[in-house]
Parts: C-alpha cells; structure tokens; sequence
C-alpha cells in the first residue's frame, strides 16, 4: 500500500505530480480514501469543511481529481479502545 498524506488535498503541482509518480498509473485508474478528520480543529476550518474537501468544492483538490472511486473515513465513528 501506498500512502501520499497532505494537509489540503493536491494544493500544488508538485504534489499533483508527486501523487502521479508514486501511483505509477492516471488518477481516473486509482482509488482514494479521504480522511477529513484534521479539518475538524483547524482554526479556519467550519462545520463544513469536510463536506467541501470530499466533494470538491474547494480550492484545494482531492476528490475532484477524478479518482475511479472516493472513499471517506471519519475516524470519529471508530470504536475506542481501552
């Protein structure tokens, strides 16, 4: 598995480009799983961030890239462990 993590989706060309070299293959053949979870403290962040970085309405990019298939995680739905 590989993972590229940023903090605002593909915000630049070089991660634009970077998440093309390590996928080896166009976005629309290529999945992703968005975890909006760290919008949720951020300063400038409001109830719906989360919304707009999964949808693609941002200036930030993610989900609009034209992934064969999107994904969402909200880690806030996992069962805490004691």
């Amino acid at each position: 598995m590989k993972l590229l993590l940023t903090s605002a989706g593909v915000s630049n060309e070089s991660i634009h480009q970077s998440l093309l070299e390590l996928l080896g293959k166009p976005v629309d053949q290529a999945n992703a799983l968005c975890i909006p979870n760290a919008t949720y403290g951020h300063p400038e962040s409001d109830p719906g961030s989360p919304w707009r970085f999964i949808t693609g309405n941002t200036v930030e990019p993610m989900s609009s890239l034209g992934w064969k298939s999107v994904g969402v995680r909200d880690l806030t739905a996992l069962p805490m462990g004691r």
